[in-house]
């Protein structure tokens, strides 16, 4: 299977490296030198190629491929930049593929359990209505609809898979939690390698076609509760804990992060489980364990 992965980053450049660990042509696409350079680290077969999703006349320059993976990033800015990557950026690569004589068999889009919006921490899986309650949410459920109604449109059946939070190498983020204080709510979490894990299974699969499939672990968590195990694993003391409105009593958060504060709600995994992967890590507790020794090393 040849596989091109536009925005070959945090993410990608695991799946690539999983991809051509079991013999697939795989290309990262990146738009910097420093990009560049990583996807030529991943291994000696992994093709780099330098396109920028917002620039349609970079696109030519793509290969063809049977499938594509588009998870580029718009670098944590606002709804501004999000609709220039997710959306616009998206619906190039979709028409620069869509117009060739050969164009892929498939495109996953890799979005975000933010579309959900609040559900006062009730579950949520594929059934659930998406109903996003910010600008930059609203933009990534325009982007799904770009994945699948528009990639359709042009003879390319789109999939949509929902990260919850990402963590793994380089994004622990340990301190946040062992050091305090933890405001209350849900963590829904992936570790990276099953975030990448999960793409490239439903690609050798050929599941999921026109679907919207949730990438979740098996343990969303109570907030205060994974602070006191992360604290316990790491031999510190259990740090401060806040309620909701005691977080936003100190008057000093922003309304989107007060929203963030407020909105809550709990992923369901059973329909990728249902599909058939196998997790490397189903919970926290093995996707942390090795920050938890690095962290313990570093602390005596």
């Amino acid at each position: 299977m040849r596989v091109v992965v536009v925005g070959c980053g945090y993410v990608g450049l695991t799946l690539a490296e999983q991809l051509h660990a079991r013999g697939h042509s795989v290309t990262g696409v990146r738009r910097s030198d420093g990009g560049l350079d990583a996807v030529d680290a991943v291994g000696p077969g992994v093709e780099a190629v330098r396109a920028d999703a917002t620039d349609p006349e970079s696109l030519p320059a793509l290969p063809d491929a049977d499938a594509v993976v588009f998870a580029a990033s718009s670098g944590g800015k606002g709804a501004e930049a999000a609709r220039e990557v997710y959306v616009d950026g998206l619906t190039n690569v979709v028409d620069e593929y869509g117009s060739r004589a050969s164009p892929p068999d498939r495109l996953v889009y890799t979005s975000s359990t933010g579309v959900y919006g609040d559900h006062d921490g009730g579950w949520v899986d594929e059934e659930t209505p998406v109903e996003p309650t910010t600008e930059k949410t609203r933009v990534l459920a325009e982007a799904e609809r770009v994945a699948t109604e528009h990639a359709a449109d042009r003879g390319i059946d789109g999939t949509v898979v929902r990260f919850a939070g990402l963590y793994g190498p380089e994004r622990y983020r340990l301190e946040r939690y062992v050091e305090g204080p933890v405001t209350a709510g849900y963590l829904n979490m992936v570790h990276r390698d099953d975030a990448a894990g999960s793409i490239r299974y439903l690609l050798e699969t050929d599941r999921a076609r026109d679907s919207a499939v949730l990438v979740v672990d098996d343990e969303p968590v109570d907030k205060h509760a994974f602070a006191d195990w992360l604290a316990d694993a790491c031999g510190v003391p259990r740090p401060e804990k806040l309620s909701k409105d005691e977080r936003i009593a100190a008057g000093d958060l922003s309304a989107a992060a007060e929203r963030r504060i407020r909105t809550s709600k709990r992923c369901s995994n059973a329909l990728l489980r249902e599909l058939g992967y196998e997790f490397a890590h189903p919970t926290f507790r093995s996707g942390y364990r090795d920050a938890v020794r690095a962290y313990r090393a570093a602390n005596g």
